[in-house]
């Protein structure tokens, strides 16, 4: 049996336990409270630290969700900004003008105006000064089809040495018009020649049409044949090349290097316009914050619109020659039975009248334009 004083040590310890643990026995040697305080400790900083990581995807989401939306209030942006700083001008042509057609017809115009450019621009450009090219003329008339229905756009050049009449001047090349009369006259007689009301009038000068190119960094083109022409100021090897704009200007302007004259002229201003869209929808340019502005702010300097013309009128253009140069369009010229008539005021070209209304009238009534008529060279 154990002694008294036994006892009385089991007791003490009964009683120190029975105090310090609310009165539950555990034995003297139990320690419970490091592990339970280990264990929870290690919990909660696992706890922690997942909460931490998860506040630091939301941060990045957030601010990557900022930086999206910023990046598409700026591509909507940028077109309104530029299209402030567009010319316009009232075109609208007086007296009875054609019924409209049931899809959109716009008027695309390069003008040889040599106003606005400096001393050394028209040596840089190979334009002749003020004196020497006195007034306005076209150097480039496309009428742009947009239909209504869904179907493909066209893209139908009217050579500038069109031999047509003019409204109160009798006939002349076309391009005599904008001289003669200024826009309102020019629309007047491609009213009259058409049977179309033009819908929009879109309008690009030398020194816009070359900073357009220079604006992408120059334009990738494939020259078909090596061209010299002084007066253009070009001399372009065959094969294809990046064109800076004074180059670019004069591959769209020569005539007098083109075995096709001015026919060949007006294929290459459609195959360059369709170059430019191409590069100004890439990535590279589109997705790119300070070359979308250069391009959109650039173009927007350049251009000279009617009073009438719509910005949606613009993109409307644009992207029909985008889908053009992509292969989902018709480009061509409008039908000529002699690209060399002689007549009063030089050699010009004459339509063929009966496939250049069978065209027209397609056009007018919104028909679908899949292949290109007979005798309009693409």
């Amino acid at each position: 049996m154990p002694g008294r004083d036994d006892q009385l040590v089991v007791d003490d310890v009964y009683e120190v336990d029975t105090r310090a643990r609310g009165g539950r026995f555990s034995s003297p040697r139990s320690s419970p409270h490091p592990a339970s305080d280990d264990h929870d400790h290690d919990h909660d900083d696992g706890r922690g630290q997942g909460h931490g990581r998860r506040r630091r995807w939301r941060w990045v989401l957030a601010v990557a969700a900022i930086l999206v939306v910023a990046w598409l209030a700026f591509m909507v942006w940028v077109p309104f900004h530029a299209w402030g700083s567009v010319e316009r001008i009232n075109v609208s042509p007086d007296g009875a003008r054609p019924a409209a057609s049931k899809g959109y017809d716009y008027v695309l115009v390069g003008s040889d105006s040599r106003e606005g450019l400096t001393a050394a621009q028209q040596k840089q450009f190979h334009t002749g000064s003020t004196a020497v090219a006195e007034g306005k003329r076209t150097d480039s008339i496309i009428l742009v089809h947009v239909p209504a229905g869904g179907g493909q756009p066209a893209l139908i050049s009217l050579p500038r040495d069109s031999y047509v009449p003019i409204p109160g001047h009798g006939k002349n090349k076309i391009n005599a018009a904008y001289t003669l009369g200024g826009l309102k006259l020019l629309v007047k007689t491609i009213e009259q020649v058409t049977d179309l009301r033009i819908d929009g009038y879109v309008e690009i000068g030398f020194g816009g049409f070359a900073s357009v190119v220079d604006s992408l960094d120059g334009v990738d083109i494939c020259v078909k044949h090596a061209m010299d022409d002084p007066k253009a100021g070009i001399n372009l090897k065959a094969g294809c090349q990046t064109l800076n704009g004074p180059n670019a200007l004069g591959y769209v302007r020569a005539r007098y290097s083109d075995p096709l004259g001015d026919i060949g002229r007006v294929q290459r201003q459609r195959q360059f316009l369709g170059t430019i869209m191409h590069k100004a929808a890439s990535p590279s340019t589109a997705l790119i914050p300070w070359r979308y502005y250069r391009f959109a702010t650039t173009a927007g300097a350049g251009l000279t619109v009617g009073e009438d013309t719509s910005l949606r009128d613009v993109i409307r253009v644009l992207q029909a020659i985008r889908s053009v140069s992509n292969g989902d369009g018709l480009s061509l010229t409008v039908p000529v039975s002699n690209p060399s008539l002689p007549t009063h005021v030089g050699s010009a070209v004459k339509w063929d009248s009966q496939k250049a209304v069978e065209l027209f009238t397609k056009i007018k009534n919104d028909e679908p334009l899949t292949v290109a008529p007979a005798g309009s060279g693409k």
